[in-house]
Order: C-alpha cells, then structure tokens, then sequence
C-alpha cells in the first residue's frame, strides 16, 4: 500500500526543508505526492520546491536537487532524483515492496471502539411495497460508503429509517380497507405470506388510480394519516403490521446483495417518544421557528429560507422581494415531515437530550439487527447516535430538506454538525430500452433514449425481479462455460455474479449522473462491469491452480522463494511492466482515500476497472504457465498474487465476492 510511504516521505521532505530552508510549522508548505505521468520518471513524484521557490528564492531545480540530496534513507525508497522541471523524483525498492506484499492482504486498520462515530442512513424504503431498480442504487451508494470508511478505520453506524407513519403506509390501510375489503385478521393472515412485498406492489398502484378517480377520497388519506400519527388505534396496529413485514421483505433482498445495517429507526418511535415535542421547544425557545398571526401561513409554525432555489413549493410563502419561509408545523397541529426529520438529525448529533428504547430485530444476525422502540425491553443495546458525522444518502430531488436540516443545525450555534451533516445525493435510475423490453415493459416510448419507472404507478422493475433475472442470464453463461459443475454450484456462482453486476453497476457513473441500467451491459465478461473484474480475479487464481498441478508450488511456495531470487526482473528500464503492474495495484489505499475526499465511489470503480485492464494486459504479454526461465516465472507469479490479493479487497469494499469458477 502507498500511504504509509506517502507520508514517510513528507515526513522526511519537512524535515530537509527545516534543515535547509529554516522553514517549520505553519510555514511549512503543502507537500503534495503524485504519481508521474511515465513511470521514466519515478513511482512518485512531488512538486514542493515550485512552492519553495518563492520563499528561498532559488530555482525549483536548485531546490529539487538540495532536496535529494539531504533526504537521507526513507523505509521503502531506493533513491529520490531532482528533475529537470524541478520535481523531486522518488523511485521506490521494487524487490523489497514485491517481496514484503506478495500473497499478505494489509490488514485494514480496527475502529476505535471510543473513537469518532460516522452515521451513514441510507436505503429508507417505505414500507408500503417491495423494493424496486431505483432503491438499489440508494443502498448500493450508501453501503458501499460505509465500506469505504471502514477501510480506513473509522468507526461506522449504518441506520435505515423507516416512514411508517408516512403517507405511502397510510394509503395501504385504506386500500386494505376500502379496495380489498380485508379485516385486521385478514391482514395479518395475507402479510405472513411471503410475496406480501409483491402483492402490496400492485394494491397500491390500484389505490392511486382509486384517488385519481375521486379527489374526495383523499379525505379518507388524511384520516389514516391522523389515526397512524396518534397510535393506539386499529388503523395504528395495521399499519405497523404492513411496515413490519414489508421491512423484512426488504431486508431479505437486501441481504442478496450483501446489505445490512445497524439500526432500523422506525418514524413511529420518533413520534410516540415526544422528540419531535423536544425539538419543537428547542427551536422555539432559540427563535428560530416562529408562529404568523396573519396570512396564509397563520397558525403554522414556519422556519425561514436560507436559500429557496431548490425550494418544492410545499407549504412554503414568499416570493423574490419578501422572506421565505418552510412549514414546519401545520395550523391543524400535525408535523411536517421536515420537523420529523429535524428532530432525527438532532438525535444523530446527540442534541436533542433524549434517546430511544430499543429492540433485537433479527437475532440471528452477527451482529444483532437492532430497531429502535417506543417501550422499554430486555437487553443491553449498543449506543446509538452521538455522532460526529453524518452522511444522509438519499436522491437529488431531496436537496431542498437537506438543505434545512443543516440550516436548522446552523441556526442553533452547532456549527460544526451542520458542516457535517452530509447530503450524500445521487440521481435516478432508469431503464435502456432493451432492459425494458426484457423486465416485461410492452409500451416504450422511443423517442426517449431511457425508459422511466414508477413504482407509484406500477411501472417499476422490483428488486428481486432483477436480481433473479440477472442470475439466470449468468447462470447459462457459467454453464455453458463449465459443463462439469452440479446445477447448485453453478447457480451458487450465478448468484455472486449478479450481485456483482448489480453493485459494480450502480457506482460506475458519478452520482450526478442518471443511470441507464442495461442488463447486457452489466453481466458482460468483457466490458466495464462486475463480471469483468470478478474474471480477472478468477483468471489469476487459475494461473495459480494450473501452477501446482505442474510443479507443485503453491502461493506460499512462491512467495517463499522470493528473498532468494535474484531481482532482475524488476530493474528499471526492463521490468517496468512486471513492476507497473504491482504499483497499480498498491493504489488501492490512495484511491480510497481519494473516493473519500470527493465522495464519488465511482472513483474507486474506475479504478478497479482500470487495473482489471492491466492485468489482463499483463496476462497476454507475459506468460507465466510458459515461462521457461524461473526467476522470472516467479516473479511474474509474484505479481499476479499480489494482483490477485489486492482486486479482492477491492471487490469487497464494493460489496462483491469473487466465485470459485466463470
């Protein structure tokens, strides 16, 4: 891995420049490491004396060679070299970085268990119908952030909040009971079947059309919406029956996908447990919500605007010459959904002065899938929230409540939190047009290059669907490419591959982008997806199995025979693409941390991408099963396993296993 030499390296360039140039602390400059354009120009290379230039009033060249040559040793460097444009050039010990990595998996480093808590909330689906295409890149980002920062040691809450007192749940009740004709019994006799996510699908695209058709049955809508906000009350009690057995179809297709989380916060409990009453005084008290006595917004409680531009018009006044101002409590008393949110942010902080009870949601689970509760239970739970951080995934259109929520945090002197807490946004997904035609969509329009969907009108693509489609496709392509296996190890293979086609999918555009998901495009074995990488990874681990059979070494027996190998295959000039190979895939450490500042996972997917690339390149231009000299077959092997190594963790920060077989 390449930043424990990064900062070795400036490290040792802060203490030249204080020895030379007298310069320390604050004045220190910046010291940037980069990686050189070709590698004839060093592994690494940094630019500090363009900045020194100013200070010590000597040419970058000047600085550059007065640098290399009061480095001294750095663990890992062979030699550092001025260059003519005044960078400093630093190349790196190629046989002792090959020899010490080869065949080890650097392990990541263990969160401090007392340290700064990230709070990564993502997926909150509501409860109302199964999972569809645009929900999955919602959790797919969201964990796969979670991933990232775990790889670098931080310590990491993934939460789920779950609307079950929202609109969507209450739209269910009504159609159960107006359109279905079912009892509370007959509810929770339906719900315990397990296509209850499916059958929910099509009874609330039957509910929306029966508003549509009556605008006055909307009255029956807010009637739900009262009885579910109170609690205790037979509407109540169906509801939280729908939400929870939805949630746990949810978690279900989740879990195909390698997705789990921490804590399932139920808006309920938000709501049964007084915190948004608490907020609401907090606010109030600081004058930051106020109460007009006249005008459309009379009787409501409202927060002002920072900055309307990506305002939704719901419940907001105003216009370009006055104030604005956002609803917060309705004049009949009931809250907003940005007052509930409000109070959640607050929680996540640790400033609202209260917390939740707390429930074992799934006991089998390691570890134990904890929900949030409105009553006292049994058992010792985690702590929950006092966050340092944190990231809210949740799509672009949500940018305006984001965008409150940090306003709401600022207005009451929490300065830092609101710096912190994160609209990690993302756009939409959508279908190509062959996608479309295979998931079962009959009326395309053409003349859009992407097909939308709705899950509101029935027009989605449901998760599972997907995802079964995905591994049938995968699965007759491992047939046909290993007659050999058993149907379960095949469709065990075909599963991994899909969920990897899926994941690798939806974090290979930037999050700005509108997805256009293709199922070709993301089960191919050859283009820029999942499949490619995970036959990459396969394909080295053949290298390996094909070895054995031949000489009977095995990885350990390879990398064992290293220290004795002369390191000819690695000088510089002839083993430069033996040694490009092994500094690509070093990089993974510095990518992450790359993904991390920008918070764009695509980078890391392009990365992996890219050195899928060099491997295979790497595969057809020097043989290893061939090679005839040994030296540089082991050599060559050596590369590929630390190649091999280095592409599965990889993989697993994006969510993806690697299969015994393609």
């Amino acid at each position: 891995m390449l930043l424990p030499i990064h900062e070795a390296l400036r490290a040792a360039l802060r203490s030249a420049i204080t020895r030379l140039y007298g310069i320390d602390g604050d004045a220190m400059p910046s010291i940037a490491v980069q990686m050189p354009p070709n590698r004839g120009m060093g592994d690494l290379a940094v630019p500090v004396a363009f900045e020194l230039a100013r200070i010590a009033r000597k040419a970058p060249r000047q600085i550059a060679q007065e640098l290399a040559d009061d480095l001294g040793p750095v663990d890992g460097v062979a030699a550092v070299e001025p260059a003519p444009n005044g960078y400093v050039n630093v190349f790196l010990d190629r046989v002792a970085f090959l020899t010490g990595r080869a065949g080890v998996a650097d392990p990541e480093p263990a969160a401090d268990p007392n340290g700064p808590k990230t709070i990564v909330e993502h997926t909150a689906i509501n409860p109302n119908k199964a999972a569809h295409i645009g929900h999955l890149r919602n959790a797919v980002l969201g964990d796969t952030l979670g991933r990232l920062l775990r790889f670098q040691g931080r310590r990491v809450e993934i939460q789920n909040y779950i609307d079950d007192t929202g609109v969507q749940v209450a739209d269910m009740v009504v159609a159960f009971r107006e359109l279905e004709s079912m009892t509370p019994a007959d509810i929770e006799a339906r719900a315990a079947q397990p296509d209850f996510d499916y059958y929910c699908w099509d009874v609330y695209a039957k509910v929306t059309e029966w508003y549509e058709a009556d605008p006055a049955r909307l009255a029956l809508r807010a009637q739900a919406l009262h009885a579910l906000e109170a609690g205790g009350n037979e509407m109540a009690d169906t509801a939280a029956v729908i939400a929870e057995r939805i949630v746990r179809r949810h978690l279900a297709t989740m879990a195909r996908l390698h997705i789990g989380y921490d804590l399932l916060t139920w808006e309920g409990d938000i709501l049964r447990l007084k915190f948004w009453s608490r907020a609401f005084d907090i606010l109030r008290d600081a004058g930051v919500m106020t109460r007009p006595e006249t005008g459309k917004l009379a009787g409501c409680w409202v927060m002002p605007i920072e900055d309307a531009a990506a305002e939704d018009g719901e419940n907001a006044s105003g216009d370009a010459d006055e104030p604005r101002e956002k609803v917060i409590v309705r004049s009949d008393g009931t809250v907003t959904y940005v007052g509930k949110d409000i109070a959640y942010q607050f929680w996540k902080f640790g400033l609202l002065g209260t917390d939740f009870h707390y429930r074992r949601f799934v006991e089998t689970s390691d570890p134990p899938l904890w929900a949030t509760s409105s009553t006292p239970s049994e058992g010792a739970p985690p702590s929950f929230g006092q966050a340092d951080a944190v990231y809210n995934v949740i799509d672009t259109r949500q940018a305006y409540l984001q965008d409150l929520l940090a306003q709401a945090l600022q207005a009451m002197g929490h300065t830092s939190q609101a710096e912190r807490s994160v609209h990690f946004s993302y756009e939409m997904v959508t279908l190509s047009h062959g996608a479309a035609r295979a998931l079962g969509f009959t009326e395309i329009d053409t003349t859009r290059p992407f097909v939308e969907v709705s899950g509101r009108k029935g027009l989605g693509v449901k998760a599972d669907d997907l995802l079964d489609r995905l591994a049938d496709a995968a699965g007759h392509e491992v047939v046909k490419r290993n007659p050999d296996l058993t149907t379960d190890e095949s469709s065990q293979i075909a599963r991994v591959i899909a969920t990897a086609a899926v994941r690798y999918f939806m974090i290979k555009y930037s999050r700005g982008k509108v997805i256009v998901f293709d199922i070709d495009e993301a089960l191919s074995f050859e283009g820029e997806s999942g499949p490619y990488l995970q036959y990459a990874v396969v394909r080295a681990a053949n290298i390996f199995r094909k070895l054995h059979e031949r000489t009977g070494l095995d990885e350990a027996a390879v990398v064992a025979s290293l220290a004795s190998l002369p390191g000819d295959a690695l000088a510089r000039g002839e083993g430069d693409d033996l040694w490009g190979l092994v500094l690509e895939a070093a990089r993974l450490d510095e990518v992450v941390d790359q993904a991390l500042r920008g918070l764009e996972p695509s980078v890391l997917a392009k990365y992996a991408f890219g050195l899928a690339q060099a491997f295979n390149a790497f595969y057809h231009r020097a043989p290893i099963l061939k090679e005839e000299q040994v030296d540089l077959q082991r050599w060559r092997a050596a590369a590929a396993l630390y190649f091999k190594t280095q592409m599965t963790r990889t993989l697993t920060v994006m969510g993806c296993d690697v299969p015994s077989r393609m």
